[in-house]
């Protein structure tokens, strides 16, 4: 028998007080945590600003840009979730995601900061009433429509996608 903290985390069984509904979004999220935390074990500072070229030829983003990146969205779905806008401050986390993190940020800070996002995210999921799911919330200065459940799951999905992201740059500029 495969131990249970072996497995993946969306078969480790229901994570307690999230709804039955958000139930993939906090598996993903928990997911994505211990991949980025595994995968950044060790990971140099001096690396974080990289960027490769992809086969055409453009850079990619570098490990940096997606640890804050990671970071950001996931703050940022929750607030839009909870029918708020953004604060100045996350305004002005979200211009400093394009911005080298080299000389500010080390990995370290930026995987803290990163679990702190889950940690955030899963308790606001555990308040969260099944029959808000399909409120409709604005999203950006546009005021574009989504709903509570689409954040939650754009956040969880997006956030997966760059991980995988996180995963190809971070082990090409690292190889074992």
């Amino acid at each position: 028998m495969i131990p249970l903290n072996a497995r993946e985390v969306w078969l480790r069984g229901p994570v307690p007080g999230i709804p039955g509904l958000l139930q993939p979004v906090a598996h993903a999220l928990l997911q994505a945590r211990e991949e980025v935390n595994a995968l950044m074990h060790d990971f140099p500072d001096a690396l974080l600003r990289e960027r490769l070229p992809s086969p055409s030829g453009e850079p990619v983003a570098s490990v940096g840009f997606h640890l804050q990146h990671l970071s950001g969205v996931l703050d940022r779905m929750c607030t839009y979730a909870r029918g708020e806008s953004l604060s100045p401050s996350q305004l002005n986390d979200l211009s400093m995601e394009s911005k080298p993190v080299g000389s500010f940020m080390t990995t370290a800070q930026l995987l803290r900061r990163f679990g702190e996002q889950i940690d955030k995210a899963l308790a606001q999921l555990k308040t969260v009433d099944e029959a808000t799911l399909t409120e409709v919330r604005e999203v950006g200065r546009a005021k574009l429509p989504s709903t509570v459940i689409g954040l939650y799951v754009h956040a969880a999905e997006h956030t997966m996608r760059h991980v995988g992201q996180l995963s190809v740059t971070a082990r090409l500029l690292k190889p074992e």
